[in-house]
């Protein structure tokens, strides 16, 4: 009976070893992908940001020489009217 309750608990304790094993790996495994979505939600909000810098410095851009075009067609004419 005491040899019996040996291999039993033997193969509980190797069987709580694996179980612990797993749950590290797959820990591991979950850190990991973490990191992983993290990284490409920073890359995408940083694209996100840049694109956006872009655009408003094209329409200030565009804004700029349209302002200034006018301002000075309208000295032109104020000059010469």
């Amino acid at each position: 009976m005491a040899l019996k309750m040996r291999q039993s608990l033997t193969t509980f304790e190797e069987a709580f070893r694996d179980q612990i094993a797993e749950e590290r790996s797959r820990a591991q495994r979950q850190f990991h992908q973490a990191r992983v979505r993290t990284h490409k939600r920073t890359i995408e909000r940083r694209k996100k940001r840049t694109s956006m810098r872009y655009w408003m410095l094209v329409a200030s851009l565009l804004a700029t020489a349209t302002l200034v075009t006018v301002a000075m067609f309208e000295t032109i004419f104020w000059l010469l009217g």
